[in-house]
């Protein structure tokens, strides 16, 4: 059973850096996309960023800048990147993987990690 498995979340003051990591447990083939989404008490969950295999990424546009995404050496890791981070960036932040089959996509999350961002 495919599982993804986030770390790197906690309490950090506004203009600090977090980085968070994902990582496939149980997985014999390579996600085409994986990535991150967030979901802040009383919103929706929202992308935050997604990089493909081949390295094309995607970001929330109000967060360009400030967070930046990559894939790991090892298979079917990703890491994010955040910096200058501010308190409206507090959400639990979940890992997303996408996988083509020939029938369709099938889409993967992880359990979530909450980043707080606090003085």
């Amino acid at each position: 059973q495919v599982q993804l498995v986030e770390s790197g979340g906690g309490l950090v003051q506004p203009g600090g850096s977090l980085r968070l990591s994902c990582a496939a447990s149980g997985s014999i083939f390579t996600f085409y996309s994986m990535g991150w989404y967030r979901q802040a008490p009383g919103k929706q969950r929202e992308l935050v960023a997604h990089i493909t295999n081949g390295g094309t990424t995607n970001y929330a546009d109000s967060l360009k800048g400030r967070f930046t995404i990559s894939r790991g050496n090892a298979k079917n890791t990703v890491y994010l990147q955040m910096n200058t981070l501010k308190p409206e960036d507090t959400a639990v932040y979940y890992c997303h993987a996408l996988r083509t089959t020939a029938l369709g996509s099938l889409a993967y999350w992880g359990q979530g990690t909450q980043v707080t961002v606090s003085s």
